[in-house]
């Protein structure tokens, strides 16, 4: 299937802009909720990244209160990082419920979801970038990734249809669709949509992992939350899907894989983690054929050097600190891993003495020689946040610095921080940046999404604020490439000398 855009004031018009009707998928928030996230509830239970249990209860506020935002509305702050540009949501993605989500780079050029569909940026001058063009397909979360000219998207909210022209339906009934779509880009003005693979639960994330020869794109989707009443994502559901791309042929894309990781179920009902049926994120590390799952309530490594047939080489749980694992960041030379723990499902404020330092943080492992796990410390922003800025350990990436692991990294309203894990047991923040909560009185969900290093900058994509351009002044930092990649997915790792 293919279709043309219709160029119009920066806007593909692919289908109507519409708000997110309920996605009947995802649970609602039983508890009675506090009276400020009455408005946004609607929203959160939308949303499909466990938002609505952003939605605290009253008694679950009540534990959480006391702390005072460093900043007021409206305020920024920052340490050896600067803020160069900032380009708002617009257009189809303006309402409060369009959310800014992923980033992917590709030489002058990010691609940056919403949940209403995914915007065009050019960066070739960074400090003023352009919207190229607004692409409108809606679905929860809308991952992005690219590779050469295919832009792949994941769609893991339950649509009436495989189209952009789509409204929401029930899992419950069976033609409902959701899983990753693929584009054509090679106009980055003009984005065709070339295919539409279904899967089961459907595409919460997606991770590349193309082929020696390139001549195939394999897509690792994870997706979660199985329930005997969805036709399409029945229990027990521990696997992930393989989607194979034939790179000069993609609209022959098909569903090629679902390797079972979790084959004894994984963690289980009771612990403080998350009980395991599916994953939440993969990075892989294609050139050294390896790959770290964050897998609700398991961090796996896996041996991908058989595309279609990752084996889980290796698999830590923390039932003490992780409550859902969340995403996973390889060290340039595979020798360590950043495990994050979204904690509340992103839609909480947990940076704050009442949650503390060991929980909705990093968790950062070494890799022995022999391919085993072995913890070294937690890292969490030092800053304290709010009651109504939702705060936890979100999506980074590797900057490349000469010697060092160094990392740059969302924390939703907590802002962006770039710390030090080059000792894995004494990680050291080295720059930040932080606005202050959207409102002093009503938790709303916002801040960075994802915080990216691509080729001497930092380009975060804000849920609430949009697409910023930053610049880190760090001397450490100052010292990093200025230009290391043509193409970067940070799900799909790529190696600098450093």
């Amino acid at each position: 299937m293919a279709f043309g855009g219709l160029m119009a004031a920066g806007l593909v018009t692919i289908a109507p802009a519409v708000a997110h009707e309920d996605d009947q998928r995802k649970g609602a928030v039983t508890e009675k909720a506090d009276p400020r996230c009455a408005p946004n509830q609607r929203a959160l239970e939308r949303a499909g990244d466990r938002f609505a249990q952003g939605c605290l209860s009253q008694e679950q506020l009540k534990r959480l209160e006391g702390a005072e935002a460093e900043l007021a509305p409206g305020e920024q702050a920052s340490q050896d990082m600067n803020l160069l540009a900032n380009i708002p949501k617009n257009g189809a993605f303006a309402d409060y419920s369009s959310f800014s989500t992923d980033l992917a780079f590709q030489g002058d050029y990010a691609y940056a979801g919403n949940y209403n569909g995914f915007t065009v940026y050019d960066i070739s001058t960074p400090a003023e970038p352009e919207q190229v063009v607004q692409v409108v397909c809606p679905g929860s979360q809308n991952d992005v990734s690219i590779y050469e000219n295919l832009l792949v998207l994941a769609t893991d909210s339950s649509r009436s249809n495989d189209s952009c022209d789509n409204t929401s339906q029930s899992a419950t009934v069976k033609d409902s669709w959701e899983g990753v779509k693929v584009f054509d880009v090679s106009n980055p003005a003009q984005p065709e949509y070339v295919a539409a693979l279904e899967t089961k639960c459907g595409a919460h994330t997606q991770t590349l992992a193309p082929s020696k020869d390139g001549r195939n794109l394999y897509v690792y989707v994870s997706s979660y939350s199985p329930n005997e009443a969805f036709p399409d994502c029945q229990p027990p559901h521990d696997q992930i899907s393989v989607v194979d791309i034939p790179t000069q042929d993609p609209a022959s894309a098909r569903l090629a894989a679902e390797p079972v990781l979790f084959p004894d179920g994984g963690n289980q009902p009771g612990n403080y983690s998350a009980p395991t049926s599916g994953c939440h994120d993969i990075t892989a590390y294609p050139e050294k054929d390896i790959a770290a799952g964050a897998c609700m309530g398991d961090g796996i490594l896996m041996d991908i050097s058989d595309r279609l047939n990752p084996t889980v080489t290796e698999r830590v749980r923390d039932t003490e600190n992780f409550a859902f694992w969340h995403s996973a960041t390889f060290n340039n030379r595979g020798t360590k891993v950043v495990f994050t723990d979204e904690l509340g499902g992103g839609g909480a404020p947990t940076c704050n003495k009442t949650v503390g330092s060991t929980k909705g943080a990093n968790g950062i492992y070494d890799i022995r020689p022999g391919g085993q796990l072995v913890f070294g410390s937690y890292y969490k922003i030092p800053r304290e946040q709010s009651d109504t800025e939702n705060c936890v350990a979100h999506n980074g990436s590797l900057i490349p610095v000469k010697g060092r692991d160094v990392m740059v990294q969302a924390w939703y309203q907590g802002g962006i921080s770039v710390f030090d894990f080059t000792n894995t047991r004494k990680p050291k923040e080295l720059a930040w940046f932080d606005r202050g909560p959207l409102d002093a009185d009503e938790l709303m969900l916002g801040g960075s999404w994802s915080a990216y290093y691509y080729n001497g900058y930092v380009f975060s994509s804000d849920i609430q604020k949009g697409f910023d351009v930053l610049e880190v002044t760090n001397k450490m930092v100052r010292n990093a490439p200025r230009h290391t990649y043509d193409e970067f997915n940070p799900q799909t790792q790529p190696s600098f000398n450093g």
